[in-house]
């Protein structure tokens, strides 16, 4: 077995029902629950027009510029995935276009993350399906590997197995782990209605904003009447 050009079969996948739970949850709340340390970095933006990227992960490493292995990762996937490529973040070549795109919206994939560049970026808004990359050129990809499927991939230091949950939305991109996405959730959900109450009190006037001199007090701010 050579270590960088294999194909792993997905041994677990987040449940359709949890996906559709996720769907409605702002990624900056999921973070919050997932106490900020897990983000796909602030270069991944979104290249489609509007919507929410949400599903499961299958993984690609590739080499930078070389997309063989995204290739098959489309031919593999099944409805609703989310094809997550860690690129190297090279900005030189696209790893896919307007073709790949087509073919990818044919076989039901639901969106993809790029830790590296597209091109053909007007049919990707015209298209709008989910997709978030680091950059965008003309420069078409090549087609010779090596690379993997479904390892272990890492997106500015967020690991992400074949699986997790990916989400995605204006805010950037987060991946949620199979085994804690039960509980992050419950934690989402919590953190949504503390929310909702907040801004029905901010609506009304009644918000406590006393914590804000507390907190200056506690970080020794002298405050200089006039």
């Amino acid at each position: 077995m050579t270590v960088g050009n294999r194909i792993f079969p997905r041994k677990q996948k987040i449940s359709a029902e949890l996906v559709e739970k996720f769907r409605v949850l702002p990624v900056a709340n999921v973070s919050d629950c997932m106490s900020r340390l897990y983000a796909g970095g602030t270069k991944l933006r979104p290249m489609h027009t509007d919507g929410v990227l949400v599903g499961p992960a299958i993984t690609v490493k590739c080499r930078p510029g070389d997309n063989l292995m995204l290739h098959k990762a489309i031919d593999m996937a099944e409805p609703g995935d989310i094809i997550v490529v860690d690129g190297a973040g090279d900005l030189n070549n696209a790893l896919m276009g307007e073709l790949m795109l087509a073919h990818a919206v044919n076989r039901g994939v639901a969106g993809f993350v790029l830790y590296g560049c597209l091109r053909d970026l007007d049919a990707f808004r015209r298209v709008n399906l989910p997709t978030y990359a680091v950059g965008v050129t003309h420069r078409g990809p090549y087609k010779f590997g090596p690379g993997e499927i479904n390892s272990t991939i890492s997106i500015d230091g967020m690991i992400i197995e074949a699986g997790d949950l990916v989400l995605g939305d204006a805010d950037g991109v987060l991946s949620v782990p199979v085994a804690e996405a039960p509980g992050i959730l419950q934690a989402t959900l919590a953190k949504q209605d503390a929310e909702e109450r907040q801004m029905e009190q901010i609506r009304q006037r009644t918000n406590d904003r006393s914590w804000v001199d507390k907190a200056l007090a506690n970080a020794g701010v002298e405050i200089i009447s006039a």
